[in-house]
């Protein structure tokens, strides 16, 4: 059998806008890393200088994941010029967040009793209908999700009566605009805006603990220290935020998305042990397709070598995204995923028939549905554009009877089987 191929090898940026490309030629006129500096203190003084505040929460440890962190950006992630510039923005709008956070909690300790009740967790890998089943959910009332502009600007708290008419959401759409300039194949890809609602890992980035980092960028060193590290306080930082949010707004239940939740379900129950998780299923050879399409993308917002480092094997190889279903499979058998708190959607269904997915979702899990909700979500699906969002790659993908396509169904004959999840290539 010929060897197996990576797609991340098969995968190419496409030319970037020609105003980018003469931006970035200019980095070998400077020394780039003086022009836009990412060492600590004067990411820390920006900060600082920005919030006049001081106090980052420093009993956490938080220090060395940053370190760690930023030693990995600049030895491994190759950035380029416009990689620099969006990185140091990043970075700086990071610690503020931590800096507001953290003050919070200082004037307003009784944030900290906030009781999150059965929040919902949409889990699955990407590029499975994680979300747009996102989007369709969060329209029932009874939801509350995290919305880009909250996210990024978390501070001060959210509150109800103004929570629709926040301006903060128009101040995230032009950071939203800003990548678009920089990449505009993410506006074909990903369904992104400052009201629209979020993955966890959009607000674990002020954690500096968190696989948000090597979603964005090629630094295998830090992917393998998050690897050895307890996610406990990457959950704990999930928490804290989301009390905050809601501390001005609550619903009865929370609506989070993140595919990166899926090897540590054990870890997500014993912080939210009435957690609620949906987990839908699609063909894994064409997910696989477009998450490398869409990371590669992601990644060429930064560098040149979108997949440089090697990081994210097990979203990207068939072997070890075929163990993570082993476990998830293993977890139901066992009851760690409990009947009444996990329910299962097969993308292929829910395109075919929505309204039966969406009765059954909340069925199985015990929540109530109306029919002036399921309405609003059947309008939604209908009124929204069916294009080829995240599936745009042209490069060279597996033909449907080539060796390596038969091998990778034999990997996924086993979550194929179990869940019912039918063939798409």
């Amino acid at each position: 059998m010929a060897e197996n191929k990576d797609r991340r090898d098969l995968w190419s940026i496409k030319s970037r806008p020609e105003w980018l490309a003469q931006f970035n030629a200019l980095e070998s006129l400077v020394d780039i890393r003086t022009t836009v500096p990412l060492d600590e203190a004067s990411l820390l003084a920006a900060a600082t200088e920005r919030t006049g505040l001081s106090d980052f929460g420093d009993e956490d440890g938080w220090r060395t994941h940053f370190r760690i962190l930023l030693k990995a950006i600049e030895t491994e992630a190759k950035l380029n010029f416009m990689g620099r510039i969006l990185t140091r923005v990043d970075l700086v709008n990071f610690l503020c967040v931590r800096l507001y956070i953290t003050n919070a909690y200082k004037l307003h300790p009784e944030i900290d009793k906030e009781v999150i009740t059965e929040p919902v967790f949409i889990l699955g890998f990407g590029r499975s209908g994680t979300t747009i089943l996102h989007e369709v959910l969060a329209l029932d009332p009874q939801f509350r999700s995290v919305r880009r502009w909250e996210a990024t600007y978390p501070w001060p708290a959210p509150e109800a009566a103004t929570y629709e008419t926040d301006p903060r959401a128009a101040k995230a759409d032009k950071h939203v605009e800003f990548v678009w300039r920089i990449s505009p194949e993410w506006r074909k890809v990903h369904a992104w805006g400052g009201a629209l609602p979020v993955e966890d890992i959009e607000f674990t980035w002020s954690a500096f603990m968190s696989e948000v980092w090597v979603t964005a960028f090629q630094i295998p060193g830090f992917e393998k220290y998050f690897e050895k590290q307890d996610v406990a306080y990457h959950l704990a930082w999930h928490k804290r935020f989301i009390k905050l949010l809601q501390w001005k707004h609550k619903k009865p239940h929370w609506l989070f998305k993140n595919p990166t939740h899926m090897p540590r379900l054990p870890d997500l129950l014993k912080a939210y042990p009435d957690a609620k998780i949906i987990i839908p299923h699609r063909d894994p050879i064409t997910s696989n397709d477009s998450v490398v399409n869409v990371m590669g993308v992601i990644y060429s917002w930064r560098t040149d070598d979108p997949y440089g480092g090697g990081v994210g094997d097990e979203w990207m190889l068939p072997e070890p995204r075929a163990k993570i279903w082993d476990m998830v499979i293993d977890h139901i058998e066992t009851g760690k995923l409990r009947k009444g708190f996990h329910t299962n959607v097969l993308y292929a269904a829910f395109i075919k028939d929505p309204g039966a997915s969406i009765r059954a979702i909340y069925a199985d899990l015990g929540l109530t549905l109306t029919d002036d909700v399921l309405k609003k979500q059947l309008d939604f699906l209908n009124e929204r554009h069916q294009g080829t969002m995240g599936n745009t790659a042209k490069y060279d993908k597996l033909a449907a009877d080539s060796p390596q396509m038969k091998h990778e169904r034999a990997v996924y004959k086993k979550y194929q089987d179990y869940f019912g999840v039918p063939n798409e290539t």
